[in-house]
């Protein structure tokens, strides 16, 4: 873009330099960066864009965006003349307003826009210090008027601003080679072809512009005419992968103070970006405006991932990671007002605010009980696992608001549910009861089972679980009539693991009948049956709580050698591996013998008995009745060889 012809040379301006940005290499070629531009009318963008992207590892590090000259200098170019410092504003229309938007979004909307008009000065400004969240932000300039601002951009490292389109602003002033972009290619592009476009440099006498390749190769590029463009087309081979560095001269015979020009870079057609900007203040040139941000913890640590958004010139709001709460806002250095805890009003100047934000926390008891009966047992010491973590009942754990999984451990003995998902809300406790239902057994057998008429028979009632914490119990036991016992029919007492609780009682049996065994306060019952008839027997029944039913009963008679014993087993679901107990008769003057066994049992049970020594196994039952007789060979008396059966599985 043409600026009107300069009568004389005027000193070269304070240019920005290079020192932080490039090698030794690059200095021996350039006196310095090409400002940036943004111009007002007739030009092919609307607006200037450069990205910023912020990898998760330098999330939250300070972005350090600055702008040197973002003003409208209105002592730039005046009356056809240039002032002192000339930058390269120009305005071609007398007495209209011109202003210059500078907007930075990213994932989270809009972080900071700043709008500046026209002076007679050119400023050193902040426009973003703080961190900011991982994320690809975009940085716009755009201008209103008939004009063109120039400017220059700078990061803090490791940010960079890139491009794939940009303006920038060429001055008769400098006449040495000025660096403009400086273009990646990776070893991905080679075979591609890679095009570098410029528009309207406005013709060969006004400057000349080229790459530096890897290597230190220089191309000359073609200059394009006035409001057109030039295209540069390069095939990418390995020895081209590298840095390529963009650079312009304003050569003598140039006939304007300032020209705007625009680089564009494509691959296969495909926009690519290039790094931009850079520069150092001129000497002894304070920041004009500079806004310090901090968003911290109660106990003032910078709280990760948080930001801050500037909306205009004067308003400032916290960015908060999500799960934090806003607490304080104040002006540390500075004037200003100070609006809510989330928002403060600042004149511009050197500021620094605060921002005080806690997480956003609540709590989470959970206990456990044994639910044990109509009872409920506190239990400590049980295992439970939140959030990934292991605790013990009963806790209160702290945690964000949200909803949790809490997943109890195990115990022998009994079963646990897991419960439904605990909702914690901030400042609130959430609360979960762990529900372990005990589960015990309880068996009463009669022995002998088959008693004379008002004979004495033995019942034998015991409780047992496998729950390791030990628990109340209380077992009694029901006659029927014509069963009398001169003995207590109930004991107070505990059972856990290894502890079982029994109650033995003689009882006088004088018809046959069933009597019944309560475990309180389970209320859980089986029963024990008793008949009068001679010669004898005994029988027990097993019953688990949830669980199966057994009943084994036993009666033995006379028979020409020795006698005949029969187990009648009675099961109502399928069981695995019974173990029937089947003492043999002890004493005399030669071992008892048990014969060959007889099982008789449903049709599709096929089932097959193992004897060893007092046990007798059944692999598999089903529902039903079994039959298993043997001759038992002994020399004891009839009212010895009545043993008490038992049995498991």
């Amino acid at each position: 873009m043409r600026a009107a012809p300069f009568p004389l040379h005027l000193p070269r301006t304070a240019l920005l330099t290079l020192a932080a940005l490039l090698g030794s290499g690059a200095l021996a070629q350039t006196g310095g960066i090409l400002p940036l531009v943004s111009v007002g009318e007739k030009w092919p963008q609307a607006q200037e864009t450069y990205l910023i992207r912020v990898s998760p590892q330098d999330a939250g590090k300070p972005l350090g965006l600055e702008v040197y000259s973002p003003t409208f200098n209105l002592a730039d170019y005046v009356d056809g003349r240039r002032g002192a410092g000339y930058f390269g504003d120009e305005l071609y229309k007398k007495n209209e307003p011109f202003e210059t938007t500078f907007t930075l979004s990213g994932p989270g909307g809009t972080v900071v826009e700043r709008r500046f008009s026209a002076n007679r000065e050119h400023t050193w400004e902040s426009l973003y210090s703080g961190g900011l969240p991982a994320g690809t932000y975009t940085l716009r300039v755009s201008s209103r008027g008939d004009g063109k601002n120039s400017f220059a951009l700078r990061t803090a490292a490791p940010f960079v601003l890139e491009t794939s389109d940009f303006s920038v602003n060429a001055r008769d002033t400098e006449q040495v080679p000025l660096l403009a972009a400086r273009l990646n290619v990776p070893a991905e592009w080679v075979g591609r072809t890679l095009s570098v476009l410029n528009y309207d440099v406005d013709g060969p006498q006004e400057a000349e512009t080229w790459v530096v390749q890897p290597g230190g190769k220089r191309v000359n590029l073609t200059p394009s005419d006035n409001g057109k463009s030039a295209t540069d087309r390069f095939l990418i081979t390995p020895d081209l992968v590298g840095e390529w560095q963009v650079f312009l001269r304003v050569l003598p015979t140039t006939r304007q103070y300032s020209n705007a020009i625009r680089y564009s870079f494509r691959l296969e057609g495909q926009p690519v970006t290039a790094r931009v900007g850079g520069f150092t203040p001129p000497e002894g040139l304070k920041m004009t405006n500079q806004l310090l941000v901090d968003v911290v913890d109660p106990q003032g640590r910078p709280i990760p991932g948080a930001s801050y958004t500037l909306l205009g010139d004067s308003l400032v709001r916290p960015s908060l990671p999500p799960g934090y709460i806003p607490v304080s806002s104040a002006i540390v250095s500075g004037t200003g007002n100070v609006v809510s805890p989330t928002e403060i009003r600042y004149q511009p100047g050197y500021t620094r605010l605060r921002f005080v934000a806690r997480p956003a926390q609540g709590q989470l008891s959970v206990d456990a009980v044994a639910v044990y009966g109509d009872q409920r047992l506190p239990l400590t010491g049980i295992p439970f696992e939140v959030s990934g973590h292991t605790f013990n009942t009963p806790a209160t754990v702290p945690l964000a608001p949200g909803d949790y999984t809490v997943t109890p451990s195990s115990m022998p003995g009994s079963t646990v549910t897991p419960p439904p998902p605990a909702h914690v809300s901030d400042a609130g406790t959430g609360r979960i009861t762990l529900e372990y239902r005990v589960q015990s057994e309880l068996t009463l057998s009669a022995a002998p089972d088959i008693v004379n008429a008002c004979d004495v028979t033995q019942l034998t009632a015991t409780a047992r679980t496998d729950f390791p914490q030990r628990l109340p119990a209380r077992l009694r036991l029901e006659l029927p009539a014509g069963w009398s016992s001169d003995y207590p029919l109930e004991v107070p007492g505990e059972i856990s693991s290894g502890l079982p609780l029994r109650l033995k009682v003689p009882v006088r049996v004088c018809r046959s009948d069933t009597a019944e065994a309560v475990l309180d306060p389970l209320d859980l019952r089986t029963t024990g049956q008793a008949r009068v008839r001679n010669p004898g027997g005994a029988n027990v029944t097993r019953t688990v709580q949830g669980g199966a039913r057994a009943t084994l009963s036993k009666s033995v008679e006379a028979a020409p050698q020795g006698y005949l014993v029969t187990l009648t087993l009675t099961v109502d679901r399928t069981l695995e591996n019974v173990r029937l107990l089947d003492p043999l008769p002890s004493g005399g003057s030669t071992s008892a013998v048990r014969g060959p066994l007889n099982v008789q049992g449903p049709s599709l049970a096929g089932v097959a008995a193992q004897a060893d020594g007092d046990q007798i196994t059944l692999t598999r039952v089903i529902p039903g009745t079994y039959t298993l007789t043997y001759t038992l060979f002994t020399d004891q008396p009839a009212d010895r060889v009545v043993t008490i059966p038992d049995l498991s599985w």
